[in-house]
């Protein structure tokens, strides 16, 4: 079920093109991260999906429901995240989701048991005395995000969600981001923290200048970016022997004394050949394993063909 749905979305503030032409696709129980620099168009573009901005071009559809034509059933069903979000520094934690929870027009009963669970879940007891505006920017964050899910909406809009947060805060809320993933739940994570987006992101979408150049799984990604996997074969002695033993079509990397990296498009059915070829020769393999590609790789690699001019990756929409 695609509960997340665009089609050539686009704003424009005067001759400012803030977002051109986005094209997305999220199924439930799908986290679809949307990584870009600051002034990418990222909030940009999730104010238009929350019903905030109204497209200046396209077509955006939550749940079924088109921004611009049902924005009240949009906003039922979306719990959106903004980076500023605007507490009410006079109220206590309980009676500002108790406000919201109205706002959604909840039951006092549901009210009550979902802010206990929230307020729970995200360490925040303890904090039931104090006003907000004591809190510290991340107790200010994770009530913020408690807000956000206090209807328990389908499609969650998260942006920035772990912006001035200590590392073990940030860890929390991160693993409870993975935690609501389900069948009945869209979200999208809006981030320029690129351990963020790997960690939690089914599907990456990178956006730069308003567009979107790159979109696909990490492991998509990767690939078309970065070319086929890359393995290391480690040897309990030296490689010199071993080398006339190997598949003469290998495509070689690098080597060392007793290691070497090679780039292979099957690994499936080369690295199996290459294994029985040592034990065949009586050399000992230590590891034969895929050496790690970062985001960040991918990342630097789409911005920098941006930059030269080298067009779009995002031909596949997700």
């Amino acid at each position: 079920m695609v509960l997340i749905e665009t089609h050539d979305l686009t704003k424009h503030f005067g001759t400012l093109a803030a977002v051109e032409g986005v094209s997305l696709r999220v199924e439930a129980g799908e986290i679809l991260a949307l990584l870009g620099p600051n002034g990418a168009g990222k909030t940009t573009t999730i104010r238009m999906l929350a019903s905030i901005l109204r497209p200046t071009r396209g077509t955006a559809k939550i749940k079924g429901f088109d921004v611009v034509q049902e924005p009240i059933d949009v906003r039922r069903s979306v719990g959106f995240l903004t980076e500023h979000h605007g507490l009410y520094t006079r109220m206590k934690q309980q009676e500002y989701l108790q406000f919201f929870g109205q706002i959604h027009k909840m039951p006092a009963t549901v009210i009550r048991e979902r802010t206990t669970e929230l307020l729970t879940q995200y360490g925040l007891n303890e904090a039931s005395e104090l006003r907000l505006g004591q809190f510290s920017k991340g107790m200010r964050q994770k009530l913020a995000l408690a807000r956000t899910l206090l209807h328990d909406p389908a499609v969650l809009l998260l942006d920035e969600p772990t912006s001035a947060m200590d590392p073990s805060s940030a860890h929390m809320v991160r693993e409870g981001i993975s935690g609501l993933r389900s069948s009945n739940r869209a979200i999208i994570v809006c981030t320029h923290n690129l351990h963020e987006a790997e960690m939690l992101a089914d599907t990456i979408a990178i956006i730069r200048r308003g567009r979107i150049i790159a979109n696909g799984t990490p492991k998509e990604l990767k690939r078309s970016l970065l070319g086929d996997p890359v393995m290391e074969l480690r040897l309990a002695g030296p490689l010199d022997g071993a080398l006339k033993h190997l598949p003469p079509d290998l495509k070689t990397l690098a080597m060392g004394k007793n290691w070497l990296r090679y780039q292979v498009g099957q690994p499936e059915i080369v690295n199996p050949k290459v294994l029985q070829a040592m034990t065949e020769a009586g050399v000992k393999v230590i590891t034969l394993s895929e050496v790690g590609r970062s985001l960040e790789d991918v990342y630097l690699q789409v911005v920098a063909e941006g930059e030269n001019g080298f067009g779009s990756r995002g031909e596949k929409e997700h």
